[in-house]
């Protein structure tokens, strides 16, 4: 049993109101460096160039994440508490390690979110159990907690726990990770259709053998859920400003990349603590990871500016005064015609390498279990009055026209300066054909 704290601790929090912590090793682990460093790193990465209150980071979501975790606990502790083994309700010897999870599992997220991951090929998910895992203070509190401790934390987060109940709760198409940055991210950013019954929903969780199943009348919540989490991704995450600033990052990332390849001083352009995650198949220690986060390279990035070379120096410029690339749609019948696009851009004396890229941005906002797949998703099951379980889609008329359907906004991203007018303009003739290949923000192609 974890000690428990003589007077419960408090944060206030703008969606759950309070953040309850009432055992010694959630707060021990809090003020952790590791788990400090979530301070400065952002949330939603570059979102807040689009939605300027989206300046809120991983620390608040990951203590959110923590108090619905425990709010869900403790509600199955005292209405679904395990009678005999094996009847498949709650085990309460488990809700440590449920919180517990929830509290770490972001705990190894890079600076920029997503968009380091791509850039630097690193994954979250396991530097989250390496950090659990390894030679770490928050795995030197969780091991005086037990010694295998450490590791069946880590196995939570990488699914592989052998209760589905807890791995559910912790990842799953309707999970306390899900359910917290949805609210959080609809508050910061002012987006109400992200908005949803997040109370009825957890009124109406079941623990069972197969994991988590919601009462049939709390579908409706349920809904409202998907629903806010499909318009999320459309409006918010998807938004193409956000991806045309995120776009001009990886291209100033990969820049300072290919200078260093070119024989830069790796001194006078990143310095000690940028050094690590440049050095070409370089596998990043946890000390060095956990060094970098938004601050560091917000700071190289603006002496960046400065630098000799003009293309890193003018994305770095675009990058921190918001001048983020413009787009057009596309789709797989325009793949043989973006040389075209991109000829003209090289015309226009842009470097098509730095100033133009294809983006996708891809979710599948909920999918029924399908074993042959891959990765097969955990479906949510609801709970009929008889006891007998049926997938959400089966119920719902509302699900099932959106089951399985992806969301896919595809993308070709450019300077600006090519949708200019200006009669003066030296490029005037090659931003008029550059224009004339574009139609209602879609790309239109030429006679061929």
């Amino acid at each position: 049993m974890s000690e428990k704290l003589a007077h419960e601790k408090v944060l206030r929090d703008p969606i759950h109101k309070f953040i309850h912590i009432q055992d010694q090793l959630v707060l021990d682990l809090i003020n952790t460096p590791e788990f400090q460093r979530l301070r400065r790193v952002e949330q939603l990465g570059v979102t807040a160039f689009v939605f300027h209150g989206a300046v809120h980071d991983r620390f608040g979501h990951s203590v959110g994440a923590y108090e619905l975790a425990r709010r869900i606990t403790d509600y199955f502790n005292e209405y679904y508490r395990s009678k005999t083994p094996g009847d498949g309700l709650w085990n309460p010897e488990e809700q440590m390690l449920t919180v517990v999870a929830a509290l770490l599992h972001d705990v190894g997220h890079g600076a920029f979110s997503h968009t380091f991951e791509h850039l630097f090929h690193t994954n979250h998910e396991q530097m989250t159990q390496d950090i659990i895992t390894g030679d770490t203070e928050i795995n030197r509190i969780l091991q005086s907690y037990s010694p295998d401790f450490p590791n069946k934390v880590a196995s939570v987060i990488a699914k592989t726990y052998e209760n589905p109940q807890i791995v559910q709760l912790i990842s799953s198409q309707l999970d306390v990770d899900r359910m917290d940055y949805l609210l959080r991210d609809a508050y910061y950013t002012g987006a109400t259709y992200g908005e949803f019954d997040i109370d009825r929903i957890m009124r109406t969780m079941k623990p069972c053998k197969t994991g988590i199943v919601y009462d049939i009348a709390g579908m409706h919540a349920v809904e409202d859920y998907i629903v806010s989490r499909y318009q999320m991704y459309l409006q918010v995450y998807f938004h193409p400003v956000s991806r045309g600033m995120e776009v001009i990052l990886e291209h100033l990332l990969g820049r300072v990349k290919e200078l260093l390849s070119q024989g830069h001083n790796t001194g006078d352009l990143v310095g000690p603590l940028l050094a690590p995650v440049f050095q070409p198949d370089h596998d990043l220690t946890i000390d060095e990871y956990l060094r970098l986060d938004d601050n560091l390279f917000m700071t190289a990035i603006n002496g960046w500016q400065d630098y000799p070379d003009q293309i890193l120096a003018d994305l770095s410029s675009r990058f921190l005064n918001r001048r983020p690339f413009k787009s057009i749609q596309i789709n797989d019948q325009s793949a043989p015609y973006l040389a075209e696009l991109e000829q003209i851009v090289k015309d226009a004396g842009f470097d098509p390498d730095y100033y133009t890229a294809q983006n996708d941005a891809y979710d599948l906002p909920y999918d029924d279990y399908k074993p042959s797949e891959k990765k097969p998703r955990t479906q949510i099951e609801l709970v009929l009055s008889d006891g007998s379980h049926r997938e959400l889609s089966q119920l719902s008329a509302l699900v099932a026209s959106i089951k399985g359907r992806a969301s896919l906004d595809q993308r070709f991203f450019f300077p600006k300066e090519m949708l200019n007018n200006g009669p003066d303009d030296l490029f005037s003739q090659v931003h008029q054909n550059f224009r004339s290949l574009i139609k209602n923000d879609t790309f239109i192609p030429g006679e061929h």
